[in-house]
């Protein structure tokens, strides 16, 4: 069944969550993220065509299972970015674990912010 929508869809955003506003600002903006706009509890922060917006709003059971899936074309130069960012130094306590081929095909590098929200960068080699 085909569905007709009302207006054409723009854009979508998901609004992550952050326990401390001001580290998770710098945590993205190390990450490459760039400000479109900023408040005093949100921010929405881009990467190119795609972003989200940061909240100062944190429940630590909900940003624990909160996750986000940033598929690129390379996940070993993300790899090394965050290597030579010294994010392990700079953010401890944040989950890093390099790329890997997982049983679905893709190639996942796993990264946490510091408010506990799990990254998914990926890619997908032929």
């Amino acid at each position: 069944m085909t569905h007709t929508l009302p207006s054409p869809v723009i854009d979508l955003k998901a609004f992550v969550p952050a326990k401390d506003f001001a580290l998770s600002q710098q945590f993205y903006a190390d990450l490459g993220f760039q400000t479109k706009w900023a408040e005093q509890n949100s921010a929405e922060l881009r990467l190119g065509a795609f972003g989200f917006v940061l909240q100062a709003f944190y429940v630590e059971q909900h940003a624990g299972n909160f996750m986000m899936h940033l598929m690129v074309e390379n996940a070993d130069d993300w790899w090394q970015h965050l290597e030579k960012a010294g994010f392990r130094t700079k953010y401890p306590g944040i989950v890093l674990k390099p790329p890997t081929l997982q049983p679905w095909g893709l190639r996942v590098l796993y990264l946490s912010d510091p408010s506990g929200v799990l990254w998914h960068i990926a890619d997908r080699r032929s």
